[in-house]
């Protein structure tokens, strides 16, 4: 489960030797929570907006519904995993909005991708760390606000050049920019973006494609819910969320020794973050001064003028 695109610009090397390129994370699941997985891809296979169509089924068997599972799997792992997801209310067979009862109806929807993102962050004492293609709701960034106020470290990595947020949040809606750049007032607030080294030496931005947050060095959820509100209350989306320490410790220390080049296991999570932001401003005065050789890959932005 994650965001990867199957295309030249996400299947890239660690590191982003060569420059450019997305910046994506998947995770592989075993054991009990990929029943729900299962389920889900049943339950959307079944209820497909065009399944109903002339054209919009084939073979001997397409009338059939894929079964539904039977069984939960074996455990495997110690970690605990919860699957949570985006499921637009009222979606029927022919692709409509429409009120009423249907076979195809996916119930009245389900937005347990923003509720555990929300959740997560309101439940933050020490480390939030956050990697997605955009933050574009109100409620996302008021709690990471609150956050802030209670004393956690946060860093957020977003597109190093981001696409115009106008078609996500209209520009009338000038209290939500305000807020999101007030979050930089913060001592304990980092917002970066990663550039790889070109072959030419030169800096070229990377894309974050990725899905992910960590909170408090033990729990982590990655998987394809974007902060906006296309994939929290509309698109289908999913995400996997975990809870262990030394899986999350591990997977924070691997993320960070591609964007630091730093090993950073002997951290805890708000060293760790304490570090990247260190990082991240050293190499923003060298980006700044025209010099390319950083370390690593993140530098920070300006959340005041971001998007």
């Amino acid at each position: 489960m994650g965001g990867i695109n199957l295309n030249p610009n996400s299947m890239v090397s660690p590191g982003h030797h060569g420059g450019g390129g997305n910046h994506d994370v998947y995770v592989e699941l075993a054991g009990p929570s990929t029943v729900d997985v299962h389920h889900n891809f049943a339950q959307r296979w079944n209820e497909a907006s065009e399944r109903l169509a002339a054209d919009g089924r084939w073979g001997s068997e397409c009338t059939i519904d894929l079964p539904f599972p039977t069984h939960v799997p074996i455990q495997q792992g110690n970690a605990l995993v919860q699957i949570q997801r985006t499921i637009h209310r009222g979606r029927y067979a022919n692709g409509d909005a429409t009120p009423g009862g249907s076979a195809f109806d996916i119930a009245s929807g389900e937005q347990s991708i923003f509720d555990q993102y929300c959740a997560a962050i309101h439940a933050a004492r020490r480390s939030i760390y956050v990697e997605n293609q955009y933050i574009t709701v109100g409620e996302i960034v008021s709690a990471l606000d609150h956050a802030l106020r209670r004393g956690v470290e946060v860093v957020i990595v977003l597109p190093a050049e981001p696409q115009s947020v106008a078609e996500y949040v209209p520009r009338e809606q000038q209290a939500f920019f305000d807020a999101w750049a007030a979050l930089g007032a913060y001592e304990n607030f980092t917002l970066a973006g990663l550039a790889g080294l070109g072959a030419d030496g030169q800096r070229k931005p990377v894309y974050i494609h990725a899905k992910l947050m960590l909170v408090d060095g033990i729990w982590a959820t990655i998987g394809s819910g974007n902060m906006h509100r296309f994939s929290l209350f509309g698109n289908a989306e999913m995400n996997a969320a975990f809870w262990s320490p030394t899986t999350v410790h591990t997977f924070r220390c691997e993320l960070f020794q591609e964007h630091l080049d730093h090993d950073t296991s002997h951290m805890d999570d708000r060293s760790a973050l304490r570090y990247f932001r260190e990082v991240a401003l050293g190499n923003r005065k060298r980006y700044n001064a025209g010099n390319h050789a950083w370390q690593g890959l993140a530098f920070t932005l300006d959340p005041a003028r971001y998007g």
